[in-house]
């Protein structure tokens, strides 16, 4: 039986649109709804954050504070290395996506030898840099900190010395570089994405799964495709972005896109890869309650955290 660790990552300095921080509050409201006392069950931590930067002067507009971005990398990545080490399996429940980053260094500094996949659960492909960005919204940056790519070769924007220092200290935390080699990204429901990050895909044959292709062959098809495609890893990571589900039931994140994921089809595909002993952390990222109604988004959010849990805690 797997020992389950939360750990909370209230932060939102990487998205564009505000709320977000307010995701893991509202995870836990929805729990309570639902009678649960899930929350009472597991040893959890909550990450100190820098939303305090939202007040603040951009200083880097191809990089939206950054600067605290690098903290919140650091404080991350040893909140789930440290859990690893202790033998606890980390489920984080984070505000916005770009603290992933931090999650994936936490991973490979508790096993700097291992080869690790990631699954990206997600309808967007969150490979932009500050030399590629449209927005500057770093949660749109956080697998390109991972393969440690900068993209130059589609470059649009001249950086600034101090945002490409702290750029490179993004990709370097825990002195491992890079922390995942693109082969092993496996998206699922990537399907917004600009040409930039597409050049990315391309260029190293990332491989994508579509929404059409979840909902023509089913979960079991798709998850034992998946994890043979990663058979050469030894430790697989699982980041699920509500917005990978269609925007017709995801109004609770800060960029819905059509023709996603519906609710079973996330639930049953993310059940089928806890089962499997490789995965080693499982974050759920990108619920704001404050678009949404009735928390409908954090309840689903809820709904995926317990069954997934719960598998963990069978195998």
């Amino acid at each position: 039986m797997k020992n389950i660790k939360l750990i909370e990552v209230p932060s939102e300095i990487g998205a564009g649109t505000r709320g977000a921080s307010l995701g893991v509050d509202a995870i836990k409201i929805a729990a309570l709804d639902f009678m649960s006392n899930f929350f009472v069950h597991f040893p959890s931590e909550k990450i100190e954050v820098e939303n305090n930067l939202l007040f603040e002067p951009i200083k880097s507009p191809y990089a939206k504070r950054i600067q605290g971005m690098v903290t919140m990398y650091e404080r991350v990545s040893k909140a789930v290395s440290d859990s690893i080490n202790g033998h606890f399996f980390p489920v984080v429940l984070s505000g916005d996506h770009s603290t992933a980053g931090g999650t994936i260094a936490g991973i490979k500094m508790a096993n700097p030898k291992s080869k690790l996949g990631v699954i990206w659960i997600d309808a967007h492909a969150d490979l932009h840099t500050p030399y590629t960005t449209p927005t500057g919204n770093m949660h749109g940056m956080s697998l390109a900190t991972a393969i440690g790519e900068d993209n130059e070769e589609c470059k649009v924007h001249d950086v600034d010395e101090k945002t490409s220092r702290l750029w490179d200290q993004l990709k370097n935390i825990g002195k491992i570089y890079p922390k995942v080699l693109p082969e092993d990204v496996v998206f699922i429901s990537l399907r917004d994405y600009e040409v930039e990050e597409k050049s990315l895909i391309e260029k190293y044959g990332i491989k994508v799964i579509t929404t059409s292709e979840v909902r023509r062959n089913g979960a079991e098809s798709v998850s034992r495709k998946v994890i043979r495609y990663l058979s050469d890893c030894t430790d697989i990571y699982v980041s699920f972005d509500v917005d990978s589900l269609d925007s017709t039931i995801s109004k609770g994140t800060g960029t819905p896109v059509s023709n996603g994921l519906k609710e079973r089809e996330v639930e049953d595909l993310i059940s089928k890869f806890m089962q499997n002993r490789k995965v080693c952390c499982f974050e759920i990222t990108e619920v704001n309650p404050t678009l949404d109604k009735e928390n409908l988004m954090a309840e689903i959010a809820f709904n995926i955290l317990q069954r997934s849990v719960n598998i963990l805690m069978m195998n």
